[in-house]
Formats: structure tokens, sequence, C-alpha cells
């Protein structure tokens, strides 16, 4: 479990194609503090450390995470934003995010809006229910609040704004259109979402 607060930023530093792909990726996490099986959530997926060294740890990815995320982020040279699994008494600064990608979304576009950046996200139509104005939403591992909310043709269209800070401390910053980004709901609104379902059967 997370929360969506970055916590540092890695680089993949190597992906290595063998039974499934194993990514090593530079932190400045102190290494020494991470444990062979901890839980690491890489731009929004949760993934387990399976070896790791004086300042990076490794991750083997299996084919169906990399089918259904963002295929940009498993390449040498990709940034990711890290955040170390919630324990007990650590502050809830986000929303709970569980680092189980729902749907991989495409910027629609970017504007300056004051001092931070608005950024115009389309995702599947199958997302509409899951998705409300002021309600929370995590793009490749960040806990964001929807700006505003609309159907389309093409699918559901959202967006967020990206302030200075958050620009600065995690990969959104470089944001660009066409670019794709690993999208999860609100756990509450995807249970809820499940009972629904249920209740018209």
């Amino acid at each position: 479990m997370f929360t969506g607060i970055v916590t540092d930023v890695g680089e993949v530093v190597s992906a290595e194609q063998r039974g499934d792909l194993r990514l090593r990726i530079r932190t400045g996490y102190d290494i020494a503090t991470v444990d062979l099986g901890a839980s690491i959530s890489c731009s929004g997926v949760c993934l387990t450390v399976v070896d790791k060294g004086e300042d990076w740890f490794a991750f083997d990815v299996s084919a169906e995470t990399v089918s259904r995320t963002a295929a940009d982020m498993w390449r040498e040279g990709a940034r990711l934003n890290l955040e170390r699994s919630l324990r007990m008494g650590d502050e809830l600064g986000g929303h709970i995010v569980t680092g189980h990608v729902d749907s991989v979304g495409e910027v629609l576009g970017t504007c300056p809006e004051g001092d931070s950046t608005r950024i115009g996200v389309r995702v599947d139509r199958a997302l509409a229910p899951s998705i409300a104005q002021k309600g929370s939403i995590t793009l490749n591992g960040v806990s964001l609040t929807v700006n505003d909310v609309k159907d389309a043709e093409d699918g559901t269209h959202f967006a967020v704004n990206i302030i200075p800070h958050t620009a600065k401390e995690t990969t959104l910053g470089g944001l660009t259109q066409g670019q794709q980004l690993n999208v999860e709901i609100d756990v509450i609104a995807r249970y809820i979402d499940r009972m629904m379902v249920i209740r018209a059967q």
C-alpha cells in the first residue's frame, strides 16, 4: 500500500529481457534500509525488490505487467517516480494507492495556469464511473485531485493541476502531449463500482 507521495525519482540503468524483464534502477534511497522482498511503487506500479547494490535495486517485471502499463517506462534511461510502501504510523499525505494500474492514459495537452501546469488526460470510457470532479486519482504513482471530467466519443477526459513542487520532485513536470501515463483510480471508487455491477445483476 502507498500514498501517492513520491520520495525519489530513480533512473533505469539496465533493462534485460530474461524469462521476465529484469530492471535495475538507480536510486537515492539508503539501500541499507531497503530489504530484499520489499515493495516499491515505480511510477505507479508495485514491484518487488529482488536484488540490490550500493545505489540501485532490481525488479523482475512480468510480461503481463509490461503489457498493461505505459510502455516508455521499461527502457534504459527512463525516469521513474519511486515510493516505498506505507508503514504503520506513516503520514497518509495523499490517498490510499495500491500500485495496481487500472488503465494507460494519454496526455491530451498541457498549459500553464497561474504558477501551475494544467494537464489534460484521456482514458478509456470504462473508467468513467470511477473518475469524479474533486476526487483522487494516481498518475504515474503521484496522488492528484481531478479538477474536471467529461465524457467524449474517444474516451473520458479529465484534467489535473501540477503545482511547481510536484513538477520539480516528480517526472510529471516533463509531460508532453501524446505521452502515456499509468492511471490508478481511487480504491474506494473501484469497490463501489464493483458493488454497483453486482447489484445490477
